[in-house]
């Protein structure tokens, strides 16, 4: 099957168009034939305003129709679209999306925090790795951050925290806001240590790219102190030049240091592994199994 998934966020909306396959000894193998990504930076509008302008509308719009063509042009079969922080945050949020299903037939469905955790935790990476350690899935956004804990083969809890890049970056945090994600990650890994991180989202994926590890190796905490550092001793400009950086990740990739670092520290985590997952691989996979429960 060819199935496609849709992740509009804060920052960027994503398509990711994947091939499965079932292999003879039954696993099922989910090869990635394209993923594509528009900053459409919504998080800007909304976490501002509370709304998404005309011309974000537009942008997000002709976006989906681009996405839509491409997913004509590989057969896709079926296509799961969701969309997270700023989009739950807009106060038009509904709307925008009634026209988008109007004009591309492509349904999105706003989901929340928790169902968030769930999606990207379909990914299962943590069941595959030593199960004497717990292992804390921690995806950084443009408008939340979400962190599950596994530990003993089952999960401990999935929680949704509204600290993102582009929250940090206006300003819309709170130290209180700071001070709850402490006290709950520290009060709710402390009978589980020791803890492994695993990171996903665009910035972190960045950071272990420039940092050259070897596949599968994880990050250390203090290397993402030096980055934290580095990088924030530069302006928006010089990180673009120097780390060869977008600027829609040159502006973001601070505070999403800032997050990791703090997240890591409060769980006691000296490592962190970043398998280049997110939340478009864990909406296929959901829908595999969907498409599976229906052709039974």
């Amino acid at each position: 099957m060819i199935l496609a998934a849709i992740d509009i966020g804060s920052n960027a909306a994503r398509l990711l168009i994947t091939e499965t396959s079932v292999y003879k000894d039954g696993t099922v193998d989910f090869t990635k034939l394209n993923l594509l990504r528009i900053p459409l930076r919504l998080g800007f509008d909304v976490f501002n305003n509370g709304y998404i302008s005309e011309e974000k509308k537009r942008k997000m719009i002709d976006t989906i129709k681009a996405y839509k063509l491409l997913m004509d042009i590989y057969k896709v079969e079926a296509v799961k679209a969701c969309a997270t922080s700023a989009m739950r945050d807009a106060t038009n949020g509904a709307e925008v999306l009634k026209e988008i299903y109007a004009e591309t037939g492509i349904e999105v469905s706003i989901i929340t925090g928790q169902e968030e955790a769930n999606i990207i935790y379909e990914t299962h990476i943590a069941e595959k790795l030593n199960t004497e350690k717990s292992y804390m899935y921690v995806d950084v956004g443009g408008g939340s951050t979400e962190v599950t804990l596994f530990s003993d083969n089952h999960i401990v809890f999935k929680e949704s925290f509204n600290i993102g890049t582009i929250r940090l970056l206006n300003d819309k945090v709170t130290d209180e806001q700071w001070e709850h994600m402490k006290w709950y990650i520290k009060t709710h890994t402390k009978d589980y240590q020791p803890v492994e991180a695993i990171g996903s989202g665009g910035n972190i994926n960045k950071i272990f790219s420039i940092s050259k590890r070897k596949e599968g190796k994880p990050l250390p905490l203090d290397l993402l102190k030096d980055y934290y550092k580095e990088l924030g001793l530069n302006s928006v400009e010089e990180r673009k030049h120097l780390y060869n950086l977008r600027s829609d990740r040159a502006d973001v990739i601070v505070p999403a240091l800032q997050i990791y670092i703090a997240v890591m520290r409060w769980a006691n985590a000296d490592e962190i592994y970043v398998p280049k997952i997110g939340l478009a691989d864990g909406l296929v996979k959901m829908l595999y199994k969907d498409m599976l429960r229906k052709q039974k």
